[in-house]
């Protein structure tokens, strides 16, 4: 199914009775600008979207038309564990007998690493089989209290985790709040302060992504502080310095949506610095956060601004450091960290009217990492204005836009 967003902006503000002029001004946008996304020759961002959905009175995902079923059958496999997820969600504390005992914790937890992996990749087709029944075994194993409890529970969070991104990536909003709910149980459960310190910073980002950027910012805000407690006598070890980067990123995105550009920009350099002292990308608490990650954000937040000049005029310059036309992702970046920057960018250059480069750079995305682009809602609404601007029905558009679904 085929899902504008700038067409469902449009119905719901005239169901609401408001004109152009007021919706524009609830959100802090021109006039000119709503205009072009109801049209559908502008694509909005994920945090305009959210502005619009808020003054709207509706969740995002009402304006994105999330979830998406394909139909094909690699899908049916990924939708098929959703009541799973809701059941073991729901009897988190009190949970359904197993027919046999869970395995080895050990056992669990490279399972669980393996799951990690496949999440920061966008593996979901892989990931959402194996997943119901490994939270399941370590639910028992943390309740039970067999071995060491709390271990036990800092593998059940990164597990929820997971079911969190499964959830949010395949449009279920709703279940994806849960799942952040239970990754902050266990978190406390498990004694690790930097995994509560994680758990915060999901739940703000769920806060980030309905628009309410002033709650989000007072956490991520006190996550900050309370990372910098931690660490002894302000040394703060790569994990704490990842982790805390990776708020001053989130930070920096929520002050753009939030149109504080000198906050942004600020909370951007502060994390340029934290990055240039781990002396390259890493991966602690799967928070992939690095000088690479420092770079994708600020090409994010140029886009967020609407500056898709600079932005694009950004990746030519840092090309120049590898002899490329263009900046080249680091090979070893998670797949689906590359994936997000792609679809970014394919919306500058269609912005900037090049449509051929935005399907280079969708089909870039699908390569590093097919389930994310395929449920990615901006990926929908790009590709379908490539669609309607289409005249030479450009064979490989066409597939691609049959391929994600519109």
């Amino acid at each position: 199914m085929s899902m504008n967003v700038g067409r469902e902006v449009r119905e719901m503000r005239k169901t609401r009775r408001l004109t152009v002029r007021q919706l524009a001004d609830r959100v802090a946008i021109s006039v000119s600008l709503l205009e072009k996304i109801e049209n559908g020759s502008r694509q909005a961002s994920s945090g305009l979207i959210a502005a619009l959905a808020r003054a709207l009175g509706v969740g995002p995902d009402r304006l994105t038309g999330q979830p998406y079923i394909n139909g094909a059958e690699a899908e049916d496999r990924v939708q098929a564990v959703i009541p799973d997820l809701r059941r073991i969600l729901l009897t988190y504390d009190n949970p359904d007998d197993l027919a046999v005992a869970p395995r080895p914790l050990p056992v669990l937890a490279a399972e669980m690493d393996t799951i990690a992996q496949m999440r920061q990749d966008g593996r979901y087709v892989e990931l959402a089989p194996l997943l119901p029944g490994l939270l399941e075994e370590l639910t028992h194993t943390a309740l039970a209290g067999w071995g060491n409890s709390r271990v036990a529970y800092w593998w059940l969070a990164r597990g929820y985790r997971a079911a969190n991104s499964l959830s949010h990536k395949l449009g279920y909003h709703d279940l994806s709040l849960t799942a952040v709910e239970r990754t902050h149980w266990a978190a406390d459960k498990s004694g690790d302060p930097l995994m509560q310190v994680t758990a915060a910073y999901l739940r703000a980002g769920a806060m980030l992504r309905m628009g309410a950027l002033a709650s989000a910012r007072r956490i991520l805000e006190g996550l900050e502080q309370e990372v910098e407690r931690l660490a002894p006598e302000a040394a703060m070890s790569g994990a704490q310095m990842a982790v805390q980067g990776a708020i001053l990123l989130k930070l920096a995105v929520l002050e753009a949506r939030a149109q504080r550009p000198e906050a942004a920009w600020q909370r951007l350099a502060e994390a340029r610095a934290a990055a240039g002292f781990l002396g390259g990308d890493v991966d602690h608490y799967e928070m992939s956060f690095g000088p690479s990650n420092v770079r994708i954000h600020q090409v994010s937040m140029l886009i967020e601004h609407g500056d898709t000049e600079q932005a694009l005029a950004r990746l030519r310059e840092w090309g120049t450091e590898q002899d490329a036309a263009e900046w080249e992702l680091p090979a070893d970046l998670a797949a689906e960290r590359s994936s997000h920057h792609h679809i970014d960018v394919a919306v500058a250059r269609l912005t900037e009217g090049d449509r051929d480069g935005a399907l280079a750079d969708l089909l870039a995305a699908r390569a590093s990492s097919p389930a994310h682009t395929r449920y990615h809602p901006t990926v929908r609404s790009t590709a379908s204005t490539l669609v309607r601007l289409d005249r030479g029905q450009n064979d490989r558009l066409i597939q691609f836009a049959r391929w994600v679904g519109i």
